[in-house]
């Protein structure tokens, strides 16, 4: 028998519970009457792809070597306040 989890509380659901079936992109995704009843829209379904530059070339971080990837973990993003060269 298939187990189903709740998207939004992880808690797996009983084969007689009520339920919230959503399919979006071919895949299903279920919601627990308790978390439907909070919010009723499906949120944060999708795995977000992240792309950033290693050696010159643009590749999904996924793909990186393990190393790699606990390096880009510790990146810090800096923003400047006032830049000179964009006026």
């Amino acid at each position: 028998m298939e187990h189903i989890f709740c998207h939004d509380c992880q808690k797996e659901m009983a084969h007689d519970e009520e339920v919230m079936r959503y399919e979006i992109g071919g895949q299903e995704y279920y919601k627990c009457k308790s978390c439907h009843e909070k919010d009723p829209v499906l949120r944060n379904f999708q795995k977000a792809e992240v792309y950033s530059r290693v050696v010159g070339y643009i590749r999904p971080v996924t793909q990186w070597n393990q190393g790699k990837q606990e390096e880009f973990k510790d990146r810090r993003e800096f923003v400047m306040a006032d830049s000179a060269c964009c006026g």
